[in-house]
């Protein structure tokens, strides 16, 4: 496997996929062209407008960006495919479009021989055990919530901590993840924007300057610094 797995795809204050340039640069470097799925559709946009939006975001790197909807069969673009990026925006949209169109086990396929893959916000939800942990509304029912099961653990992508001088006394981040635990005993890795995953065959390691926050089912949430592997984390 050959994973880049974000918590977000873009950073207050900073354009597109900037903070990942380096990363990306070395993680795409045998690529002459990237498949975009632009399923998620943030804001309810066209795969056309994201697919625009992505190849402008990666533009630095002087590759082919082409949308899956762009292809006549979309099985044998993953599958042939030198490279993936999943984008943002609602993962119950996204989860629903690729158990629509039969891709779950071929993008499973096709990570696990060793593609490089990309996934930011949704695209990084899918890479858990099941989606059960994103922050997104369910707009739409998809058949089923498990997913491509990259990681031995579930993400909570854009995780973020309590604002004690917050007057908002809904449920946190945390509070939530602390519910799933009370039904599902998978543990969830708390990435926080400008954060992201490596993963090896060998190894998952947190990547940028922020902790990661860590739950597991019974258990007293705690801290990750950079650097840490997750491998053993099930």
């Amino acid at each position: 496997m050959n994973c880049i797995i974000a918590s977000t795809s873009t950073l207050h204050g900073s354009d597109y996929l900037a903070y990942l340039t380096e990363p990306l640069q070395d993680h795409f470097k045998n690529a002459s062209e990237i498949l975009f799925i632009p399923f998620a559709r943030p804001g309810g946009i066209t795969h056309e407008e994201y697919t625009e939006k992505a190849k402008k975001g990666l533009a630095f790197l002087n590759k082919k960006v082409v949308g899956i909807h762009e292809k006549e069969n979309f099985k044998k673009a993953i599958l042939e495919a030198e490279a993936i990026f999943t984008g943002g925006g609602n993962t119950f949209v996204l989860v629903s479009q690729l158990y629509t169109h039969q891709l779950i086990e071929p993008l499973q396929e096709s990570i696990k021989n060793g593609t490089p893959y990309l996934g930011t916000s949704a695209g990084s939800n899918i890479c858990g055990v099941n989606m059960r942990t994103t922050n997104d509304m369910p707009i739409v029912y998809p058949p089923n919530f498990n997913t491509l099961e990259v990681l031995p653990f579930n993400i909570n992508p854009h995780y973020l901590d309590p604002d004690p001088t917050s007057t908002h006394k809904g449920e946190t981040r945390e509070t939530r993840i602390k519910e799933f635990h009370e039904y599902n005993a998978t543990p969830v890795v708390g990435l926080r924007e400008g954060s992201w995953l490596v993963v090896t065959n060998e190894d998952i390691v947190l990547k940028g300057k922020l902790k990661a926050r860590i739950f597991q089912c019974d258990k007293t949430p705690y801290e990750i610094e950079p650097e840490t592997s997750l491998k053993n984390l099930q």
